[in-house]
């Protein structure tokens, strides 16, 4: 974490680092498992072999917290309410890095998911890989690493969270255009149009949110 280790340097032997820390080998041993789970380190056989420390994967890292922010969202940890202020507040600050950032690559990537979506026989689940893919672009268009890589749980963990609870109660086409003012937005680079179409985006999700509890309720009571 401090940096005194480089990637790719050889991590010191079990025995040494027990005889460093004042502990068993068997608790060295269990601390170098835990690492290479983490992906923190890496370990390689032979008479050159070892542990070394490993480069962080990006990608991988994205994908856990997703998972962790998935399972979290399940277990009513984060409710929809703040989910839903998480995700609109977060792709407003990507939305308007966007409009300075984005590239010719990135409008074509989402104007591609338009086409799409407006297919009226895409499936329901077609149609949410390509919700997912176009917020997934949105971000990708703001250049910011940081962001990306946060709001990966964000777009691949809570938008089809999302999806699920409201696709029986949703109008496609309403989705739609609010995807194209979005989209038409970062072409003009015009980020308080853009931040206004995903802020009623927003709006639209909640009342579907409200719709299908309210619906569950009434198929339950």
């Amino acid at each position: 974490m401090d940096g005194r280790l480089k990637v790719d340097q050889r991590l010191p032997t079990e025995e040494e680092l027990a005889l460093r820390f004042k502990v068993s080998r068997p608790t060295v041993r269990e601390a170098l498992k835990r690492l290479a789970a983490q992906h923190l380190i890496r370990s390689r056989r032979g008479p050159s072999g070892g542990n070394f420390v490993a480069s962080p994967a990006p990608e991988e890292a994205a994908q856990s917290l997703a998972n962790a922010t998935t399972l979290m969202v399940a277990v009513g940890d984060i409710s929809l309410d703040d989910m839903a202020t998480a995700r609109l507040e977060l792709q407003i600050v990507c939305c308007r890095l966007a409009t300075e950032h984005r590239t010719n690559e990135h409008l074509d990537a989402m104007q591609r998911e338009l086409e799409q979506q407006r297919d009226a026989l895409l499936t329901d689940e077609e149609f949410c890989a390509s919700d997912v893919r176009f917020h997934r672009t949105l971000v990708d268009a703001c250049g910011n690493t940081l962001l990306r890589f946060l709001m990966h749980s964000v777009v691949e963990a809570l938008q089809p969270v999302s999806n699920m609870i409201i696709f029986r109660v949703r109008d496609r086409r309403a989705i739609v255009e609010f995807h194209e003012q979005i989209l038409a937005s970062i072409q003009l680079r015009d980020a308080e149009s853009g931040s206004r179409a995903l802020t009623n985006l927003a709006a639209y999700t909640r009342e579907r949110y409200r719709e299908a509890l309210e619906r569950r309720i009434e198929r339950t009571g």
